[in-house]
This record gives structure tokens, sequence and C-alpha cells, in this order.
């Protein structure tokens, strides 16, 4: 779980600087699951307890968009506080 918590101070602090493969672990160890690839790039991801999947694609030189690392800590921040 350290590592999980290290990725996600990460993520609060710089969602620019996130790799996406950092996404994807931050998302799985928050209880979302690799459902399945879309094309290349695409990954998605579906939660239990979230009604929606997630979509994350890698950006340039194998970043996370930053866009998408704000998406899931905010469904992250909505688990944590129960809205």
């Amino acid at each position: 779980m350290l590592k999980c918590e290290k990725i996600l101070r990460k993520a609060t602090a710089s969602p620019t600087s996130l790799k996406f493969g950092e996404l994807c672990y931050l998302a799985e160890c928050h209880g979302f699951r690799f459902v399945r690839q879309s094309g290349g790039s695409h990954r998605i991801y579906k939660s239990p307890g979230y009604p929606f999947v997630m979509n994350f694609q890698s950006g340039k030189g194998g970043m996370a968009k930053p866009y998408q690392v704000r998406q899931l800590l905010k469904v992250l921040d909505e688990f944590e506080n129960g809205d």
C-alpha cells in the first residue's frame, strides 16, 4: 500500500508529472479493474462502486494525460467522502 500512497501524493501534488503506468496502478490499487484495451493506447477500467468506466490513454513520452489524472483523483475523493 505504501507504493499506492506515494503515487497518490505525487498525482495530487502534480497531475502533469504522473506516468501512464502510475495512473493505471493508482486506479487498480483503489479497486478499479482493467476491463479491456481499445486500440493501442486506450485502457478501460471499471469499479463496482462507480457507475461509469474510466478511460485512460497514454500521452506524449509515456506520461498520463493531466485531465485524466484529475478525473481519477475526483472519483477517489468522492469514494473517500461518500458522495
